[in-house]
């Protein structure tokens, strides 16, 4: 099984207790289900949009019989999939697993070859729809609001000339396309990242559902139930940011033009500041820990 990032750290902000119910909502490999009902003897609700995940869990559900049940479905609907009885903590690790990364047939991978997808449900739209169908000015706004790719106007350019002489069917196409215009900014670092984050993100509705997650965590979570949320990029970092903020009382008024809005009652508590980053040494033994962000909060007796 693959080892989640800040996996240590995730535990002990989570404080976890005996006979308490936990939601793992981006189960993946289950790493941090795994790693929850390990270390004390409480209950885990998992979630996880991609049907592979679903079949994951089926070796958890043996394994743990009662202490584990899984839904199929994305973390923004969760109030509507899991029973409301008041959960002690949710935590969420945002963004794509290891084994989407890893399996070239799933199609998120730039270093691989493989059928430009990217969908986590394995139905709706695709990248290659994307690229393929969509007019230049729409594919440069979502690689420029989605990736903040600054040569997001001439890869989209480019990508509507390619098409006419032959339509995108796989990553490495794609790839080959946006390296030469972007160029090598910095060692290590592939000149198509922020393209293929942009398409992912906009294919999976990600960032709004990170936003609806929230929202329902703060419904589903009893008092003094702990929040955790893994980041890996700052445009899901500031949406987590922004929400805890504002959740926590943090949030001035936004305009001193306007009338004084009326004081919101706190409903989350900040446990740390700043976001916590993984340490040197788990950086090194994985390197794709390195943009990890953990950001964390208790519930507050306000009402949502």
């Amino acid at each position: 099984m693959h080892k989640p990032v800040m996996v240590e750290e995730v535990l002990e902000t989570l404080a976890l207790r005996d006979q308490e119910t936990y939601i793992d909502a981006t189960f993946g490999t289950g790493g941090y289900s795994a790693a929850i009902l390990e270390n004390e003897n409480c209950f885990v609700v998992a979630l996880d949009r991609d049907p592979e995940a679903a079949l994951r869990a089926e070796s958890f559900k043996k394994k743990y019989n009662n202490r584990f049940s899984f839904y199929e479905g994305r973390f923004g609907d969760m109030e509507k999939l899991v029973p409301s009885i008041g959960y002690d903590g949710i935590v969420f690790d945002v963004g794509v697993s290891s084994p989407q990364l890893d399996e070239s047939s799933r199609g998120f991978s730039f270093r691989m070859e493989g059928p430009l997808d990217m969908r986590m449900e394995k139905k709706g739209l695709s990248a290659a729809d994307v690229v393929n169908g969509f007019e230049e000015k729409e594919i440069a706004r979502i690689i420029w609001v989605y990736g903040e790719e600054r040569r997001s106007r001439a890869i989209a350019r480019a990508i509507v000339a390619q098409r006419k002489e032959h339509p995108f069917e796989t990553t490495t196409q794609l790839a080959a396309l946006v390296r030469p215009i972007v160029g090598v900014e910095r060692p290590g670092f592939d000149p198509a990242t922020r393209t293929f984050q942009a398409l992912r993100l906009y294919v999976n509705d990600e960032l709004g559902e990170l936003e609806r997650g929230l929202e329902a965590s703060e419904k589903l979570l009893k008092t003094g139930g702990r929040l955790v949320v893994v980041c890996f990029h700052s445009l899901e970092d500031r949406i987590v940011k922004t929400f805890l903020k504002k959740k926590s009382g943090g949030l001035a008024n936004p305009s001193r033009y306007l009338p004084e809005a009326p004081p919101l009652v706190p409903t989350f508590q900040l446990k740390n500041r700043k976001a916590l980053s993984p340490g040197d040494a788990e950086i090194k033994s994985n390197p794709r820990a390195r943009s990890a962000h953990l950001r964390s909060a208790i519930r507050m007796e306000g009402k949502s």
